[in-house]
């Protein structure tokens, strides 16, 4: 019978010092009520109370919204029999509840009556509730009781982990300014850059990093002493324990992308330390929106998504209009199994870091819709990528692309259209199709891939002396002999850094035509750094040695897939067109090889026959 099967005074027990008499209670859920959103919420989040009964007892708990949908598929229902499997019992405002991280409905009971006649819970005065998280998989790392003087935390986050008992360990979820002796076990999932301020009243610096458990995520900022304290400590991917006092506020949603009501502020005493054991990582959760479905999102909306990596494109730098100040950026294409690419722009150390192979699987957490050009995608600073995540949806897009979308063709949000079909321009072009084209280009640039073999490396300019500054890349003045000048850095240097400004030629079965390369290709095509060549052109000069050229001449005769940026520019009152080499890779010859199996899979050979009858 289901009264059998309820863990009768569970509820109770939960709240006494000891905790739950079982692992896994099993209740009666009696109620279901849709929590209205609080007012000012600029994305109101789904929330749902939840009253659950132990026959003896009943009390209100609060769902975690990752665990919505266990409402929402009407799965849980009033009169259902559930087990608790991740709970955690708290007091807000002399009032005892619940938080529900994880439970499952036993459907063999269905939907039942009210069993008994559960009365409101009512614990004497004399016990102490000390609230610590239940769960199956030790998730929140509870050690046992220890003596109180071991239980004396040591300042800041030099707390000891093994003599540290968190007794006072809640989740993320539960979270808010009415909450004081709390602690959290959480995991960094993005650390932003230490960022600095100067107005009328004063100066100052702060960092933030977001935080997540297995109940929802939250962002957290230091200022000032706390950037000294806990900037070096905190690591992406790291589990720690933070404890109050930690101011709990409402959150700057201009801010911040999370889908929390709160955010947290670093205090001069707020504690952090490591967690021993960095088992059981909470997981990223992801919403992802399909790259074909992005015309339906609004401009400006931050969304996750994931994508195979198609191409990758060069560092470059801009400088910011209000700021003056310089900003590394990289475009990829990612393209999925909705058959369409979408061009996304990542910035800063990631953009200078990022070295995840073509053909990668990557998911984009917290990344700005933009319509620049057609729908475009900008990772945010709060945001974060995984590559190659260990999760079902990445699998199933490996998976797709292995076995059709390596050869599929992918229309594109870019302006150019698609990739394929309806007599519109093809993304992937011969030299001859863009030479027919030439006409057309405008001073808005536009973008295609292209194949094409090296055939000649012009010898006149293939580097130009470069600022030694990171991100700088102007060129240097050479005033006398080791001193170079920049005129942007206001600093000189004993030599220059060489970057290439190659202008090679590039042929294919129907034409050829002249490519801009800069460093990053140039490195690619050279197989050596800008430095390394011009060591050889002056080691020729003075040993009247031909290494330069014999370097120029290996570099001809290799295939590659480029992907060109086409411009009409105008020089000495002329109009010019301009195909500048955004990205260049080595071909794969299995992508190939997979490409022209495609392509004569179309054709079938009529046995006792020798001509090929298309299909």
């Amino acid at each position: 019978m289901a009264e059998q099967a309820i863990t009768q005074g569970s509820i109770r027990s939960t709240f006494e010092p000891n905790g739950c008499d079982v692992q896994y209670p099993v209740m009666q859920c009696v109620q279901i009520k849709t929590m209205e959103p609080k007012q000012g919420d600029a994305q109101p989040v789904q929330r749902f109370r939840v009253v659950l009964s132990d026959v003896r007892n009943f009390i209100q708990t609060m769902l975690a919204t990752t665990s919505n949908d266990i409402v929402t598929s009407g799965k849980l229902k009033k009169g259902s029999i559930v087990r608790l499997k991740k709970f955690n019992p708290q007091q807000v405002k002399e009032k005892k509840i619940l938080i529900l991280m994880d439970l499952d409905v036993l459907e063999e009971y269905g939907e039942l009556e009210k069993i008994g006649q559960p009365e409101a819970l009512d614990m004497k005065e004399d016990v102490k509730p000390q609230p610590s998280a239940v769960s199956a998989n030790d998730f929140y790392g509870n050690k046992p009781a220890q003596p109180q003087e071991q239980q004396r935390s040591l300042p800041h986050h030099q707390s000891n982990p093994s003599t540290s008992a968190h007794p006072h360990l809640y989740p993320i979820e539960s979270l808010s300014p009415y909450a004081h002796k709390w602690t959290i076990r959480a995991r960094c999932t993005n650390k932003g850059d230490i960022k600095t301020w100067h107005n009328a009243r004063g100066e100052g610096k702060l960092f933030s990093v977001n935080l997540l458990d297995e109940s929802g995520e939250i962002r957290a900022t230091g200022f000032n002493d706390a950037v000294d304290r806990l900037y070096d400590l905190f690591q992406e991917g790291v589990v720690y324990y933070i404890s109050a006092p930690c101011k709990v506020s409402i959150a700057k949603k201009q801010f911040s992308n999370l889908a929390n009501d709160y955010e947290l502020q670093f205090e001069r005493d707020t504690e952090v330390e490591k967690a021993e054991d960095q088992d059981n990582k909470p997981a990223i959760r992801y919403n992802f929106t399909k790259i074909g479905d992005l015309n339906n999102v609004e401009k400006d909306n931050t969304i996750d998504t994931i994508g195979v990596l198609k191409e990758i494109g060069e560092v470059s730098t801009i400088t910011s209009k209000n700021t003056n100040k310089d900003f590394s950026k990289r475009e990829l294409t990612l393209a999925d199994d909705s058959q369409t690419s979408v061009r996304l722009t990542i910035w800063g150390k990631s953009a200078e870091s990022f070295d995840a192979p073509a053909e990668s699987v990557i998911a984009f957490k917290g990344v700005k819709v933009s319509d620049f050009g057609g729908r475009s995608l900008s990772l945010l600073s709060s945001g974060s990528m995984t590559i190659d995540p260990d999760i079902d949806e990445a699998h199933k897009l490996r998976g797709w692309y292995n076995a059709v979308g390596a050869n599929a063709q992918f229309q594109t949000h870019n302006n150019m259209s698609t990739t394929s079909g309806g007599g519109q321009k093809q993304d992937s072009k011969t030299i001859a199709q863009i030479l027919e084209e030439e006409s057309y280009l405008q001073d808005a640039p536009s973008y295609f891939n292209m194949k094409g073999s090296i055939m000649f490396v012009k010898h006149t300019m293939v580097a130009y002396p470069a600022c030694q500054t990171p991100n700088c890349n102007k060129k240097v003045i050479d005033e006398q002999q080791n001193e170079w000048w920049c005129e942007k850095c206001q600093t000189k240097w004993d030599k220059p850094l060489y970057r290439y400004v190659l202008q090679v030629n590039v042929s294919d079965h129907t034409g050829q035509i002249w490519l801009s390369c800069f460093d990053d290709s140039g490195r690619i095509i050279m197989g050596m750094a800008g430095d390394d060549l011009m060591s050889k052109k002056e080691g020729d000069e003075e040993n009247g040695t031909h290494d330069f050229d014999a370097a120029l001449q290996d570099a001809t005769c290799h295939t590659y897939n480029f992907r060109i940026r086409a411009k009409m520019e105008t020089y000495q009152d002329q109009p010019k067109p301009r195909y500048q080499v955004m990205s260049i890779t080595k071909l794969d010859f299995k992508a190939e090889c997979r490409k022209l199996t495609a392509l004569l899979k179309q054709y079938d050979i009529n046995d006792g026959s020798d001509s090929l009858f298309v299909k």
